[in-house]
């Protein structure tokens, strides 16, 4: 059985036909109208079928296989430097490679007493660093952050400016003044020297036990002849 489009085509032949032994205008007027008509009709089916065929070979094609972004481990983040002016804490990150991913992959949160860094996607890994306790309040709305070549710098905006900070968190603080040996004012200042000098020895090695015994003989010795010599 013949398509419409093999049959279209022998109408137009017939057509043409009837055309050329065709003589009075009239008629030949009427089949020139006509075969324009199937000339289109042959155009149209030519595209209805060349449209359904690469619609079919579009199907046949494999759907193409989109790689998931994958982000892999979480790096916690230990490595900075910090210092401050009178308006703004300031913490700087060295990484390599920040400033060339997106914007929207450096982010920051900050709250009154805390920020939390993180870095998505930067050479297959993410970067997390969270600070809480902050040694003193920070304004949430004044505090950002930059990214520069290799280094996000976090800003934190001081609530009170002018005011100096000593340490970045308030447990800095804390385990550094425990280091600190304690005095008691009211106290011979020789007790001080010697809790200080105890603590020492606690915490030293062999050697530094036996150079601590021999500078306490040799001490007593000396007080002893002192004390002989009046």
């Amino acid at each position: 059985m013949a398509s419409a489009l093999e049959e279209l085509q022998k109408d137009l032949e017939e057509v043409k036909l009837l055309l050329e032994k065709a003589t009075r205008k009239r008629v030949r007027d009427a089949l020139t109208a006509e075969k324009s008509k199937i000339e289109t009709e042959i155009k149209n089916k030519m595209q209805q079928k060349s449209q359904r065929k690469a619609e079919h070979l579009d199907n046949e094609k494999p759907a193409a296989v989109v790689a998931p972004i994958t982000t892999g481990y979480t790096v916690k983040i230990s490595n900075y430097g910090w210092d401050q002016s009178d308006k703004f804490v300031k913490i700087y990150i060295t990484l390599t490679g920040v400033h060339q991913v997106p914007t929207e992959n450096v982010q920051v949160h900050f709250t009154e007493r805390s920020f939390d860094l993180l870095v998505k996607n930067l050479n297959g890994k993410s970067y997390s660093m969270i600070v809480n306790n902050l040694l003193k309040p920070i304004s949430v709305e004044g505090s950002s952050k930059k990214v520069k070549t290799d280094t996000v710098l976090i800003l934190c905006r001081k609530k009170a400016e002018n005011t100096r900070w000593d340490y970045l968190t308030q447990v800095e603080k804390e385990c550094k003044e425990k280091e600190k040996p304690s005095y008691d004012t009211e106290t011979d200042p020789s007790e001080g020297l010697m809790n200080v000098l105890k603590k020492i020895y606690e915490d030293g090695d062999d050697d530094m036990k036996r150079t601590i015994n021999k500078a306490w003989v040799e001490s007593r010795e000396k007080q002893a002849k002192g004390d002989t010599e009046f």
